[in-house]
């Protein structure tokens, strides 16, 4: 399977570099990304797992003098000496050694040609922790579950995924019905790498949903196992929460979902953990469209979406079989499987900053408002074909935006201020915000 990030990774090493952190929640498929990436790029892999290595933890206990870290790190390999310029050197798990966090600074400042990168799965929860951190001698990366269009790549149609991303959307047009189909299938199986693979395998959608829920297993023994002991039961329930937040026609957070009589300050910290972990995402509400967006946010009213389309399907016990029924598969769920799919392509994407609008009545509310450079453009998503949006005319009579898109199952088309962008084409929408 191939991943759009791996370009990014080329950039980072074609160009003058810090050691690079991966982020991304467990099973994104870091850890495929980093041996794939040294093993096409470079002459050399050096691969330490921390989580399966105590040898490579005890070699970083000691003093952090990059030449003996290199010898011990050739050692452990058994590949002989070590090339910086030549090798891809990556460091897993990295959570589980935070002197080897510590390490990533001399690196940077000893070694600057050498190619680092370190990843793990809880990184963000160990370094709001505590861990030692070096500022300012790293870059980030984030990996998010599979996209659509890479999801079709993968099973074979990479020439509608090119469309998609290259933003030739007339040529979608004929297209549609093929690519509509292909979305209903991403929606049951999600972008979860060993989900996806599952699935193309032999098309099983029940496969695919027997890896989302073992996922979901998975996740639930990583509450238990990493967060602190008291905030377990409260990390759980909000993280179960989820699909009864997303079921409602306003998503806003409610904490009386989590349980009655819930409040935010007893929460705060489970969802914070649950951010740090990669497992939800916020959407924060703003009261008007004005730069900076973060000077108008609402500090009391958020959306809080999961990873994963698919695994929200499994988390509501969504029957996978759905999507041999045509269009049901969009009114199911009150189109909590649209706007999560929405939320986890537009993070995808990466610096759009999303926020959701509501009226100060709260009687006409957009689904997400996104900002690119001086752009700050409204994006109101649909369930089914039907593109009234209401709530969007609201907002464009209060504001007047120069562009403003509606996504929904319909063919692409724009006039001049409204764009009418196919769910399945949402990936194009920095190219249609900058045309």
């Amino acid at each position: 399977m191939e991943r759009q990030v791996l370009t990014e990774l080329l950039r980072w090493k074609d160009r003058p570099r810090k050691p690079l952190i991966l982020r991304g929640a467990r099973q994104v498929g870091k850890t495929w990304l980093i041996k794939e990436f040294g093993t096409r790029h470079f002459n050399r892999l050096v691969y330490v797992n921390f989580d399966e290595s105590a040898a490579a933890t005890a070699l970083f206990t000691q003093d952090l003098d990059i030449e003996r870290l290199l010898a011990g790190l050739a050692l452990l390999d058994g590949g002989g000496p070590i090339d910086p310029a030549n090798t891809l050197i990556a460091f897993d798990e990295i959570q589980d050694a935070p002197r080897a966090v510590s390490s990533l600074k001399y690196f940077a400042e000893r070694l600057p040609g050498a190619h680092v990168i370190a990843a793990g799965s809880l990184l963000g929860v160990a370094l709001h922790e505590g861990a030692s951190f070096p500022v300012g001698k790293v870059e980030f990366l984030d990996l998010h579950p599979m996209t659509f269009t890479e999801f079709i790549s993968a099973g074979g149609r990479a020439d509608l995924a090119s469309l998609i991303r290259d933003g030739d959307l007339q040529l979608t047009v004929p297209l549609h019905p093929t690519l509509t189909d292909l979305l209903r299938r991403y929606y049951v199986v999600g972008g979860m790498p060993e989900a996806v693979s599952t699935f193309l395998r032999n098309g099983d959608v029940e496969a695919a949903r027997t890896v989302q829920s073992q996922l979901l297993t998975a996740y639930d023994q990583d509450f238990s196992k990493h967060a602190p002991p008291l905030q377990v039961p409260r990390i759980r329930q909000v993280f179960g929460s989820l699909p009864a937040q997303l079921a409602r026609e306003n998503r806003k957070f409610v904490y009386g979902l989590i349980r009655s009589g819930a409040r935010a300050k007893e929460f705060e910290t489970a969802i914070n953990w649950l951010r740090d972990a990669g497992m939800v995402s916020l959407i924060p509400r703003i009261t008007a469209p004005y730069l900076p967006t973060s000077a108008y946010v609402d500090s009391r009213a958020f959306k809080l979406f999961g990873l994963d389309v698919g695994l929200l399907g499994a988390q509501a016990g969504l029957d996978p079989a759905i999507i041999a029924h045509g269009d049901a598969v969009f009114r199911e769920f009150r189109g909590a499987l649209t706007e999560q799919y929405a939320a986890q392509q537009l993070a995808a994407l990466g610096g759009l900053s999303p926020h959701y609008w509501t009226s100060t009545s709260g009687n006409a509310e957009v689904d997400f408002v996104v900002t690119q450079g001086s752009a700050v453009v409204p994006l109101e998503v649909k369930a089914e074909e039907n593109t009234k949006a209401k709530s969007l005319l609201r907002y464009r009579e209060l504001y007047g935006p120069r562009l403003a898109i509606r996504s929904a199952m319909v063919p692409y088309g724009r006039d001049d201020s409204l764009a009418s962008l196919p769910l399945y084409a949402l990936e194009s929408l920095p190219r249609i915000v900058s045309s």
